[in-house]
């Protein structure tokens, strides 16, 4: 499912087969939580900004509008109109971080919806359930992710009972995979490696689970609040143990920068809320750096966001017109910046394949990461 097909010290280039089609890796998976991405940007805009993956989340399909109702519409693929590929992230990081009050058991845990106060219970085979009826072509296991920092001991036993709950949910996909109603009974598995920034359990974690031989796996718990080095440094310590046949994606990552440092460790995959939330408040990445269009000095400017962009928004309108837009709060003004930071971002992973199709990924790395976090 997973073919290398070229690297540079660290770097990976490959392609990931899926039922849904081929995914070429480096990739970016665009963020659509409830089947959308915030700012009007449907799955068919999607296509235009050349994205490869859609990311919706289990935790919030299944509170609205129901997994249940998103099946009996023929799942994920239909009700978004999206053809190509669909990660589900498993509800396990929403559980942990939206819900005020929660109980943490064996069995999973008990939550109270951030909606309307109703008590709900999510394990893994609930997990598996939701996301099989969401029929996405892969589901991501439910895990437990612990803040950083964390105390040791306590990470040690949420990372022991990841494990457990990891076998639980390949069990259970196995069997929905196999039922005659399941919308896609090829749905892929991938495992999350947890362990916080403790390097002992983080290692000990990427080798329990690679024995599974699951689809492929991730790197979570991360850019969850510790210093961006302490996340570089998880990164490079884990690597050698994820196995090399297998896509690897780091969870919630990250900034144009987060991604040129990850790539060069030897990561596969990613996806983050921050481009496309980003933009509807009028910060917007270039390839001179990061643009701020609320700024005064873009009232009267003629240019497009990125002169050297080909995205729908700077092929058609200035600098001036979306600034307008976003003080008017204009709705457009969000969807038009959230189309250029997607394209921007789904482009730049298209340059960072094509040169290491080329060998020279290195070179572009080191003059990059110095040009793309700063503020114009």
């Amino acid at each position: 499912m997973f073919k290398l097909l070229k690297t540079e010290n660290k770097a990976r280039r490959g392609e990931f087969v899926t039922p849904h089609g081929t995914i070429q890796t480096p990739a970016f998976m665009n963020v659509a939580t409830c089947g959308a991405i915030k700012g009007a940007v449907s799955a068919l805009d999607l296509k235009d900004i050349k994205c490869q993956v859609q990311l919706c989340n289990t935790y919030h399909l299944h509170l609205r509008p129901g997994d249940g109702i998103v099946k009996a519409l023929g799942g994920l693929h239909r009700f978004t109109q999206w053809d190509g590929p669909i990660l589900t992230d498993s509800g396990g990081f929403q559980v942990f971080s939206l819900a005020k009050l929660r109980n943490i058991k064996e069995e999973g845990v008990t939550f109270n919806s951030h909606i309307d106060g109703r008590k709900i219970f999510m394990g893994p085979e609930e997990s598996m359930t939701i996301q099989s009826n969401l029929g996405s072509t892969i589901a991501m296991a439910f895990d437990e992710c612990v803040e950083n920092p964390s105390p040791y001991e306590y990470t040690r036993q949420s990372v022991e009972r990841t494990t457990r709950w990891l076998k639980r949910c390949q069990a259970k996909l196995a069997e929905l995979n196999s039922l005659e109603g399941t919308i896609n009974k090829r749905q892929m598995l991938f495992g999350i490696n947890q362990g916080g920034t403790y390097t002992d359990l983080r290692v000990n974690h990427m080798q329990e689970i690679a024995e599974l031989d699951l689809d492929g796996y991730a790197i979570g718990g991360l850019a969850v609040g510790e210093p961006t080095e302490e996340m570089y440094r998880v990164i490079e310590e884990v690597e050698p143990y994820a196995p090399k046949e297998k896509i690897r994606y780091l969870m919630g990552v990250g900034t144009p920068v987060n991604i040129l440092e990850a790539v060069h460790r030897g990561v596969d995959l990613f996806d983050c809320v921050m481009p496309s939330r980003n933009a509807r408040h009028g910060q917007l990445f270039t390839r001179e750096g990061v643009r701020n269009i609320n700024n005064a000095k873009y009232e009267l400017d003629p240019s497009p966001i990125d002169e050297r962009c080909g995205c729908p928004t700077c092929r058609r309108f200035s600098r001036a017109y979306i600034r307008h837009l976003m003080k008017s709060g204009e709705m457009l003004g969000m969807r038009l910046a959230v189309m250029h930071n997607l394209w921007f971002y789904n482009e730049l992973m298209e340059v960072i394949r094509q040169k290491l199709d080329e060998g020279s990924f290195e070179s572009f790395y080191t003059k990059q990461r110095e040009i793309l976090g700063k503020r114009i």
